[in-house]
């Protein structure tokens, strides 16, 4: 599999979980965070990968 798409995959995968914790474990008590907020920390962290894949593969660098 090509860099890019790698890239590209893995970042989409990391962003999808950021929205999953925000909608099913809105009402888990965590000791030190809420898991509705630390949600958001995937969905930044998985969408720098994910615009680096997709800015790649639009212009056609491995």
């Amino acid at each position: 599999m090509r860099e890019a798409s790698r890239n590209l995959l893995e970042g989409a995968a990391a962003f999808a979980a950021g929205p999953a914790l925000r909608l099913f474990a809105g009402d888990v008590q965590a000791p030190v965070v809420t898991l509705a907020k630390a949600g958001v920390v995937p969905m930044r962290v998985g969408g720098a990968p994910a615009a680096t894949g997709l800015c790649r593969r639009v212009r056609g660098r491995a």
